[in-house]
């Protein structure tokens, strides 16, 4: 239960600080790091030329080189309280703890998260639709130029859903079980899909095992996310709209959050959108519900402000767990 406590504090403290921008400046951030390497990688090993079973495999050979880089670096860190001499004082082995929270909470995206989807809030509260559809720009990966004000209130309620399980439920997930260096892993593998998990010409085959990795990965957390959605809600029809329209998605994981927020909240999501000036025909999630609007927008930070207690609390109930064992006995 010790990686729940490290898993526990980490969150809080990213929740309460995020990642200061005077750190970003002097190091940048872990995930930075990551992304220097995937396409450090990608730009030497993924060769046009190359035929689509040779690219498979050198995608393969970069997602497993990167994943083992990144679980090496949290095994090190997390062995710093171990490897701690004999006699060593109090101090140190608390640096050596802190060091753990540190790098675990810089890979914990809360409040980052609830940050950028504010500032589309905000935009869309002052009429300013340029100023929106900017601000959305930084949390997905479709066209938002031409976007309206409910499409752009639906595109930031969809990444507030799929984002709370890729950048919150999913690394805590994986940091309890394994600890920092879980953590890592799982972070070097959503980042690797999202540079290269495309399918896109240049990415289906060199990427595509990194996709299926992270399709693997986030299977457990997205489930999780949907349900902590629709517990927070206290809406029993955000269970069912769950469960009827989640495997609609194209994404094996992200219709479980999606449409459960979608239920939650009584407005439908997803449905037909552009990529790279393509028309992509994605089917509606709780498609009888109507479009959302900003207030749906504020409504879904409050949802996902809920879903998070719960979540802290499920992490608390884990943490406290053995203490809880020990007094009954």
């Amino acid at each position: 239960m010790i990686c729940a406590s490290l898993m526990l504090t980490a969150w809080a403290a990213e929740a309460i600080f995020g990642y200061p921008d005077w750190l970003h400046r002097r190091i940048r951030h872990p995930v930075v790091w990551m992304g220097a390497l995937i396409d450090g990688l990608d730009r030497t090993l993924n060769r046009p030329g190359a035929g689509h079973a040779q690219r498979y495999v050198l995608g393969m050979a970069t997602t497993l080189v990167t994943v083992a880089l990144a679980t090496t670096a949290g095994l090190t860190v997390a062995a710093l309280p171990l490897t701690s001499p004999p006699g060593s004082s109090l101090h140190l082995m608390l640096a050596a703890w802190l060091a753990q929270v540190l790098i675990a909470s810089s890979l914990i995206a809360s409040r980052s998260l609830y940050v950028h989807v504010a500032a589309v809030a905000d935009a869309l509260a002052c009429d300013d639709l340029a100023r929106a559809r900017t601000a959305l720009a930084h949390i997905v990966g479709r066209e938002t130029s031409e976007l309206k004000p409910a499409a752009v209130s639906a595109a930031a309620l969809e990444s507030l859903a799929e984002n709370t399980s890729d950048g919150v439920i999913a690394p805590i997930f994986w940091g309890v079980l394994f600890g920092l260096p879980g953590l890592a892993a799982y972070k070097a593998i959503n980042t690797l899909d999202s540079m290269i998990g495309h399918r896109s010409e240049r990415h289906a085959a060199f990427g595509g095992f990194a996709a299926r990795l992270d399709d693997v990965v986030n299977w457990v957390p997205a489930r999780l996310t949907g349900v902590l959605f629709a517990a927070a809600s206290l809406k029993p029809s955000a269970f069912a709209t769950m469960w009827r329209d989640a495997r609609k998605h194209r994404s094996p994981n992200a219709g479980w959050p999606e449409s459960a927020a979608a239920g939650a909240l009584g407005v439908r999501l997803s449905g037909p959108r552009f990529y790279g000036g393509a028309l992509a025909a994605e089917p509606w999630l709780n498609e009888r519900a109507r479009e959302p609007g900003l207030k749906d927008l504020r409504r879904g930070l409050k949802l996902y402000i809920r879903a998070a207690a719960l979540a802290g609390m499920l992490l608390a109930a884990i943490a406290l767990l053995p203490k809880l064992h020990a007094w009954m006995n």
